[in-house]
C-alpha cells in the first residue's frame, strides 16, 4: 500500500505546485477526512474542509509557489513532506510559509492530515 500512497502524494503535490488546491482536495480527500492545523480544532468531513479552503483561496490575489521537499513514508499508511507556500493576498500581503505535513491514507485517499508550522 505504501507505493500507492507515495504515488498519490506525488500526484497531489504536482497539483498543488500548479495551484490546483481544490482539485487536489476533490481528488484525494476521503469523505471522512480530518484536517488539523496544530493548536486548532480539526476540520472534519470532505465538504467542510473544501469549503474552508475555498474561503481561504477567495482572499488570494496571486499564487506564487507551492514547493515540496523531503517527501517520504514511514509505514504502510503514513506519508510526510515539508513544503514552502508563497502567495499574495487581495489586501496586499506577501505570504511565504513553511510547513511540515503528515498524512494518514485509507484506500488511497487522505483520511487524516496534520500541518505543522515553524514559529506557530
Amino acid at each position: 500500500m505504501q507505493d500507492i500512497n507515495l504515488k498519490n502524494l506525488n500526484e497531489l503535490l504536482a497539483m498543488l505546485k500548479k495551484g490546483e488546491f481544490l482539485e487536489g482536495m476533490e481528488r484525494f480527500l476521503h469523505a471522512d477526512v480530518q484536517i488539523r492545523e496544530i493548536g486548532q480544532e480539526p476540520k472534519k468531513g470532505k465538504a467542510h474542509c473544501m469549503k474552508v479552503e475555498e474561503d481561504i483561496l477567495s482572499g488570494v490575489a496571486e499564487f506564487i509557489q507551492y514547493t515540496a521537499h523531503t517527501i517520504g513514508s514511514n509505514n504502510d499508511d503514513t506519508t510526510f513532506y515539508e513544503a514552502t507556500m508563497e502567495f499574495k493576498t487581495k489586501d496586499g500581503q506577501h505570504v511565504k510559509q513553511a510547513q511540515a505535513v503528515v498524512t494518514t491514507w485509507k484506500d488511497g485517499l487522505i483520511l487524516d492530515e496534520r500541518y505543522y508550522h515553524p514559529n506557530a
